[in-house]
């Protein structure tokens, strides 16, 4: 069996990978507390989109908003975490 991400969905057919991910699988992709992802979400602008009472963390935007932030780390390297 291939190596998938813990995120897709498979059917006899094909793989079909999330185009959003729900809270708690978005905070296990992240690497951190589900907690954390709802202050990082209040404070630090986690891009989301909330449908009546779900909120969903899109894939690629997640993607791009961590890639922003690693190249704001690299640029404040002198500084701690």
């Amino acid at each position: 069996m291939p190596n998938q991400s813990p995120f897709t969905l498979t059917s006899p057919e094909r793989v079909i990978e999330p185009l959003a991910l729900r809270p708690r699988d978005a905070a296990r992709a992240l690497g951190i507390s589900e907690r954390l992802l709802w202050d990082w979400t209040r404070t630090e602008g986690v891009p989301h989109v909330r449908i009546g009472n779900v909120v969903l963390y899109p894939v690629e935007v997640l993607k791009n908003w961590l890639a922003t932030k690693a190249i704001t780390t690299e640029d404040d390297a002198g500084e701690c975490p």
